[in-house]
């Protein structure tokens, strides 16, 4: 230390006004150098939210698998599960296919639940199927690739008469499009868990309100049609 200068010091424990350091640009503060931005934090517990919420699905599935399948075989109902089975954990696909085996004699009611499910993705692979045992034979031609395609999108679910979305929602939301092609369709603000026997009663005197003409016009349409044909004979 140079004679005449005065001698700079801090207290204890507390670095002097020099060797304070100023927080780098750019970073936020009260956050460590190894933290997330907040927004990614937010997306982190969100994504872990969703996993823990399909995981407690899943656990639900398993458990309605393993207490409802004997019910339902004495009542004479078969359970199938459409829908890709190849993202599926073990565990839920010994379920799946023990509850099938179970009530695969079943001819009462036929109870279909998707699982993993996309419309366009079961088209996308009947094509895929349908092509490849076509493509020895030159070029598909509608005529031999449509009845291809109806067959494999209708082996596990066939064609849909009603079709209830209920919560208010109005959309398919990728859901039996082939399937649905005539379908009645009938929309209900009440969520599926409030959906009781007086909503599917009312649902189905609806239905049976309607008239289906599977693409034809409509039967007033059609007499005044004949009515004029017959007329100018």
């Amino acid at each position: 230390m140079a004679a005449g200068q005065p001698t700079r010091f801090a207290p204890r424990g507390r670095p002097s006004r020099r060797s304070r350091r100023a927080p780098a640009r750019g970073r936020a503060r009260g956050r460590t150098r190894n933290q997330p931005p907040h927004r990614l934090r937010v997306l982190i517990r969100q994504l872990a939210q969703a996993a823990a919420e399909v995981q407690a699905i899943f656990w639900l599935l398993r458990a309605f698998l393993r207490l409802e399948a004997e019910r339902l075989r004495q009542r004479g109902a078969r359970l199938q599960i459409v829908g890709r089975r190849d993202r599926l954990a073990t565990k839920v696909l010994r379920e799946i296919d023990r509850a099938e085996w179970v009530t695969a004699a079943g001819r009462g009611l036929q109870l279909r639940v998707a699982i993993d499910y996309s419309s366009r993705d079961a088209i996308t692979r009947a094509a895929a199927e349908a092509a490849a045992a076509l493509s020895a034979g030159g070029p598909p031609s509608p005529d031999l690739l449509g009845p291809m395609l109806m067959q494999a999108l209708t082996s596990q679910c066939t064609d849909v008469d009603l079709l209830i979305r209920t919560g208010g929602e109005k959309r398919l939301s990728d859901f039996l499009l082939w399937e649905c092609a005539y379908a009645e369709l009938l929309f209900s603000d009440r969520m599926w868990p409030d959906f009781d026997a007086d909503d599917l009663d009312t649902a189905l005197e609806e239905f049976n309100r309607r008239e289906r003409r599977f693409g034809g016009v409509p039967a007033p349409v059609a007499a005044t049609g004949a009515s004029l044909k017959g007329a100018g004979q």
